[in-house]
This record gives C-alpha cells, sequence and structure tokens, in this order.
C-alpha cells in the first residue's frame, strides 16, 4: 500500500487526483493540502468522508500523514519550493504542475541524490499523449518541417505548455536544427509565428471549453501529417498520476516523462 498525499487538494486537478487515490485498492490517501484546506478530502470530491482533513499547511499535512508520494498540482510559483520540502523529509513528488525551469529540475535532481529520495515530473499524464509525442519523434525523422498546436482551457498559467516544450525536444533528439517558412518572411504583429524552438515554431490557444489538447503538424512535398491529441475531461490523467505514485519510488534520481513508467 503505497501513502499518497495530494498537494492542490480543492483544484480541478486536485480533486481529480484525490478521487482517483481513494478509488484505486493499491493506494491509500493519508494527506491533503491546500490553501482552501478545512474540509474531509472525501467530503470534498463527494465521496464518504474518509478522515483525511485537507490542511491548509503543506509541512503540517506532510508531517501529520507521513506520506510516501506527495502528488502536486498546484502553481509554477510554488511547485519547485513544494517539491523541495517533500524531498527533504523523504516524501517522492509526483509534479504534474508545469512551468519549472531546467535549473529547478537541476536543483532537484541533486537533491533527490542527496536524500535518495526519487522525484517524479510528467509534462502530461494522459498515456494518450504521451504516445503522440512519440509518434511525433519518430515522424520528425522524415518530416522535419513541423509546427506544434497546444490548446488548453482559459485558467492555464503557463505558455507554451509542458506538453509542447516535451514535444519539441523530443523532436529535436532526432531532427538538424533548421530554420523553416520563407527566410524573409516578416511578422506583421509580433508573435504571429507563434514562439520559436530550434526553427520550430509553437503556437498556444487559451479559451474556455477546451482541457487539453495538441496538434503536431509535419509538412513535406504534396502532403501533411497532423498527430492530434485531445483530453476530453481530467480523468485522462488520472491512470497516468496512479501509475506514478505505485511506480516512483522504485527509481533513483529525478526521472521525466511518463514514457519511462511504460
Amino acid at each position: 500500500m503505497v501513502k499518497v498525499m495530494v498537494n492542490g487538494a480543492c483544484g480541478r486537478m486536485g480533486q481529480a487526483v484525490v478521487k482517483a487515490v481513494l478509488e484505486d485498492a493499491e493506494l491509500s490517501l493519508t494527506a491533503a493540502s491546500d490553501m482552501k484546506g478545512g474540509m474531509d478530502a472525501g467530503t470534498l470530491v463527494g465521496m464518504p468522508p474518509c478522515g483525511v482533513l485537507v490542511s491548509v499547511g503543506l509541512d503540517a499535512a506532510i508531517d501529520a500523514g507521513k506520506p510516501d508520494v506527495m502528488v502536486d498540482f498546484t502553481r509554477p510559483d510554488v511547485v519547485f519550493e513544494n517539491a523541495c520540502k517533500a524531498l527533504r523529509r523523504g516524501v517522492s513528488p509526483v509534479i504534474g504542475t508545469t512551468g519549472l525551469s531546467e535549473d529547478e529540475k537541476a536543483s532537484l535532481a541533486r537533491l533527490a541524490e542527496e536524500t535518495h529520495t526519487p522525484v517524479f515530473i510528467a509534462p502530461n499524464f494522459a498515456i494518450g499523449a504521451v504516445l503522440m509525442m512519440l509518434m511525433a519523434r519518430q515522424a520528425a525523422k522524415y518530416m522535419p518541417n513541423v509546427e506544434i498546436i497546444e490548446l488548453h482551457h482559459d485558467q492555464k498559467l503557463d505558455a507554451p505548455s509542458g506538453t509542447a516544450l516535451q514535444t519539441a525536444a523530443m523532436i529535436r533528439e532526432v531532427r538538424q536544427s533548421m530554420k523553416q517558412g520563407h527566410p524573409e518572411e516578416k511578422e506583421k504583429i509580433p508573435g504571429a509565428r507563434g514562439a520559436e524552438v530550434d526553427g520550430m515554431h509553437i503556437h498556444s490557444v487559451r479559451l474556455p471549453g477546451y482541457v487539453a489538447h495538441q496538434e503536431v503538424i509535419f509538412g513535406g512535398l504534396g502532403q501533411t501529417l497532423t498527430i492530434r491529441h485531445d483530453s476530453i475531461n481530467r480523468e485522462s490523467f488520472m491512470p497516468g498520476v496512479v501509475l506514478a505514485c505505485k511506480k516512483v519510488r522504485s527509481f533513483q534520481g529525478l526521472v521525466v516523462g511518463l514514457d519511462q513508467l511504460l
């Protein structure tokens, strides 16, 4: 039985994680925290009371619940500090909050080694999204001209999404750096061509009604190839979160990407 804490339990993703943990026979919810704490975690997600009160303080929740794993779906500006607090207490962070810088990831990797406590980061917990990224990397070997369009709900704080950045990073593994588009093209409005990563362009859409979606569009002579993934609701992420909770303690150091667990 893996003891799990959910940080950011009152958010939309946090509530979905609480429900998924309570419904899994191999996981035990022992702690939950959120700035809007104060109620039973089971009641929060429309289930019978489970005896775990959502705490306002992260430190108090860790000390009281003594979890093995802390799932974090909070904010980009606090996730690094949250993960450091967990690692120093021997708790493995499973991080779904995007926005960590490369320097912060490197710091977490060092702290994970120092504390002998593994940490897991996933830009996307949907298994279909992982397959999309793997397929995109394969396609880029043969069709190097590519652009990425990611579409999310209008409350998402970071852009581009972690999934888009991870997709670009995986494509860079097999694609030589190249400038795309006309060499003399000019943006009439700054940003019209989106963000540029190694010659690829990434476009971010933020609108109500979306959850998490991405298209990777490849162009070749007389043809295009589109690989698209759609998360219709937040339940799509839960099998990946549950899998990470069960497997993270079997690794060492920093592990990035759900594909490492499949």
